[in-house]
């Protein structure tokens, strides 16, 4: 009866169950919850890093026989993937004695004190570092003491990293090496989609500073999703003697990193990950490496808030275009599409790298001419009554305003056959020339062809000034309530002025089916409209599946 009041969900149901249950029991149903709630964001091993250490320094002292006894019977060995041993092992630790003066107590106070030692024991240090050539595994370390390794080579680096996790009182570290089993592929996709969380709230995570340690494509979310680091340089010295609590809060070592990154060092110190400003954060790891080439697309997983498939042996524009697909599917920024170089085999819209591309400060153009209210509200209305880019199964339908071309010329080009350079002329836009590894139609007013090509320009909620959906603090609904008709008439103004900018425009290329495929460029297609003060030839708004 006591077991099926447990799982009671009413309060008074609850309520009725504490009155016939001893104190003890309350207490280890309190403890039981608070451990289940800790180690949900925790990994799904931890390194023992007090078991030799607490052998080595036994006496007949009570509080240092019940850790030696907890750490002999209790886990077993030094890696603990269960959480009923981590349960019991808190249970005979001093942090859990601490608490039997708790016995006479009842209530929010009893809970929130076991809550506190509990997340005392069960604090854990994750190590970021550089994998060399040999690292110990999983069946290195499974049933053996960590200090009783050769401290010959990486296990150095291991034990090191145990050490000083012991030393600032935390029983528990964390290694990617030999903290997954890398033969175990359920266990790798979990652990690859919650490493971000597990850095997240660690308690401490230890950066190892080898030569190349900031090239590496891991090593992004490794120093972004903790919010306590300390830098440890190859001697295990801590960086530039900072012997502060949290190298985060060092103005010189951030200044440092954001020079070294190219991140931002507000996102360095508080960095929340998401699928917001996508080009800034793709451009963070376009200049890093991956020992295998899906872990590029693999390791930003956590940056962006995203859980996938961890398919090994799938490419890498497959992984990467997996990834933005879902990047523009949850936030309708199509702003990563904005690249020059080979489209990826995934879907043409996409890059087949990410590529290391600067932002372009473009001059702010006003309009030559006055043009009807009535014109850009209805620009502004037909533009944001588009739904947005949802990718699915590799394809993309786009909204966009399309620019049909009108003529296509190429014209000599120094690389032979492997470049093609191209005078492009369309309906509403400057003239402008494209560089492709792609054939195109040559096509003039004399000379038709049956292939269709557009200059693309996508729809961009930044340019309509849309609020961001995917932040929940935000609705649809508040945000239309907020604007009158004289601030509707403003943004299809402002609009109007955005779009005379120069922008990156897409080259499509319609197929049989009627979808399009882009071609890749060499250079960006920078476009400009002919006359914003005609604002028909802005009209041509549509919704085109891309291939």
């Amino acid at each position: 009866m006591l077991s099926n009041l447990d799982n009671a969900s009413g309060p008074q149901i609850r309520q009725l169950r504490e009155k016939y249950i001893s104190a003890s029991e309350a207490r280890e149903t309190a403890v039981r919850r608070a451990v289940h709630a800790r180690l949900e964001n925790a990994p799904l091993r931890l390194i023992n890093t007090y078991w030799t250490f607490m052998q080595s320094r036994r006496t007949d002292h009570q509080e240092t026989v019940i850790h030696y006894r907890v750490l002999q019977s209790a886990l077993q060995h030094s890696v603990v993937n269960y959480i009923f041993p981590m349960i019991n092992a808190f249970i005979d630790s001093i942090e859990y004695k601490e608490l039997f003066p708790l016995s006479v107590m009842h209530g929010p106070l009893q809970t929130e004190l076991i809550k506190e030692a509990v997340a005392k024991y069960f604090s854990w240090v994750m190590l970021s570092h550089r994998w060399e050539r040999t690292e110990p595994l999983l069946h290195d370390i499974q049933d053996r003491d960590i200090y009783d390794l050769d401290p010959v080579g990486t296990f150095v680096k291991l034990q090191k990293c145990c050490e000083v996790a012991r030393e600032a009182g935390y029983r528990w570290a964390w290694s990617d090496t030999c903290c997954i089993d890398q033969n175990n592929n359920v266990e790798l996709q979990q652990s690859v989609n919650s490493m971000f969380i597990w850095y997240h709230y660690s308690a401490l995570t230890i950066i190892y500073l080898s030569d190349d340690w900031n090239t590496r494509g891991w090593t992004v979310e490794e120093f972004l999703a903790p919010k306590i680091v300390l830098f440890y340089q190859a001697d295990w010295t801590l960086y530039l003697d900072n012997r502060s609590r949290n190298h985060k809060q060092s103005v010189s070592i951030m200044k440092e990193l954001e020079r070294s990154t190219g991140i931002n060092a507000q996102a360095l110190v508080d960095f929340r990950p998401g699928t917001r400003d996508a080009r800034e954060k793709l451009q963070w790891a376009s200049m890093r490496i991956t020992t295998l080439q899906e872990d590029i697309a693999y390791s930003l997983f956590g940056i962006f808030g995203v859980h996938l498939p961890v398919i090994y042996g799938e490419n890498r524009q497959n992984a990467l275009g997996r990834l933005l697909q879902e990047i523009i599917a949850h936030s309708g920024d199509i702003t990563a599409l904005d690249w020059v170089g080979q489209s990826s085999d995934f879907n043409s819209c996409l890059p087949a790298e990410i590529l290391h591309t600067k932002h372009r400060h473009n001059s702010v153009s006003t309009l030559r001419n006055n043009v009807a209210v009535e014109s850009t509200t209805k620009l502004y209305d037909t533009l944001e009554n588009l739904n947005a880019p949802r990718f699915a199964n590799a394809r993309l339908p786009l909204p966009c305003i399309a620019f049909p071309l009108k003529e296509v010329r190429r014209s000599l080009d120094e690389d032979g056959d492997k470049r093609f350079t191209y005078e492009v002329k369309a309906d509403g836009l400057q003239h402008l020339v494209v560089t492709t590894e792609d054939k195109l139609v040559q096509f003039s007013p004399a000379r038709c062809t049956r292939q269709i090509f557009l200059l693309d320009r996508p729809r961009n909620r930044y340019d309509l000034e849309l609020v961001d959906f995917t932040d929940e603090s935000q609705s649809v609904d508040d945000w239309s309530d907020e604007l009158g008709d004289d601030e509707l008439v403003a943004r299809g103004l402002r609009l109007l002025i955005r779009l005379a900018r120069p922008f990156g425009a897409l080259l499509l290329a319609q197929q049989r089916g009627g979808e399009y495929k882009r071609i890749a460029s060499d250079n960006h297609i920078i476009a400009q409209v002919r006359d914003t003060a005609s604002v028909d030839n802005l009209m041509n708004i549509r919704t085109l599946a891309i291939l």
